[in-house]
């Protein structure tokens, strides 16, 4: 465990040291709710809404809601559908606000496996954005990897886990493929069954940019299958 434990803790800081000496923009924060509900033996039901901002609460940068389900058609294998509203605040040029609102279906399937007691989990996405002011659809590509490492030894009652991501996004155009590339390091602590903290450090690096967040998040499990009599 405690291995474990200072290995995410040395790359948390290295991704922040990397990103100090990158941007000036490292003041933003990132709070998500996430719920995820079982609603059938194959089923699950996942919802999410994000708040995030330039500085530590009050100046908005986005808001969003979420929703998917998706189905696990073998082992660990799962396709999905769901769709996202999303209101983005950027600045100007003269320091105005800029609020565009994006409506965006999208489609996906996961992977999942195990390495040991350590969690892996492949996500390939496929959006469709539609953007107003001015009015603008694009089609984007993401691929997230995503580890979740438990710090406690086999057998023990699992009090805190690490998480580490990378997520790759593209579009679907020929003149600027790229979009971004987010990596995520951070630790989850269980405060009940089906409940965790989460706290993280995110670094967004952009075709021009690069945006560092605090993270904070909770998240519930449920399970929402009728019992059998």
């Amino acid at each position: 465990m405690k291995v474990k434990l200072k290995l995410t803790l040395i790359i948390l800081l290295a991704f922040y040291s990397f990103s100090k000496g990158q941007s000036k923009d490292n003041y933003n924060m990132w709070f998500q709710y996430l719920l995820s509900a079982k609603v059938s033996d194959k089923s699950t039901l996942t919802a999410l809404t994000q708040y995030r901002s330039f500085d530590l609460a009050y100046d908005t940068r986005l808001f969003l809601l979420n929703a998917y389900v998706d189905y696990e058609v073998t082992d660990n294998i799962k396709p999905a559908a769901g769709a996202m509203f999303l209101i983005l605040e950027s600045y100007n040029a003269d320091d105005s606000k800029k609020i565009r609102y994006e409506k965006r279906p999208f489609q996906q399937v996961t992977f999942e496996n195990n390495i040991g007691r350590t969690s892996l989990s492949h996500r390939l996405r496929v959006e469709e954005r539609f953007i107003s002011n001015p009015d603008e659809f694009t089609v984007r590509l993401r691929y997230l990897i995503s580890v979740r490492i438990p710090f406690n030894r086999k057998g023990e009652k699992e009090r805190l886990y690490g998480i580490l991501k990378n997520e790759i996004r593209m579009n679907m155009v020929k003149d600027e493929p790229f979009d971004s590339n987010r990596l995520t390091a951070g630790i989850g602590i269980k405060i009940g069954k089906n409940s965790a903290l989460e706290l993280a450090f995110i670094n967004q690096l952009e075709t021009l940019k690069t945006s560092n967040y605090g993270f904070i998040g909770f998240r519930n499990s449920f399970d929402w299958r009728k019992k059998q009599k």
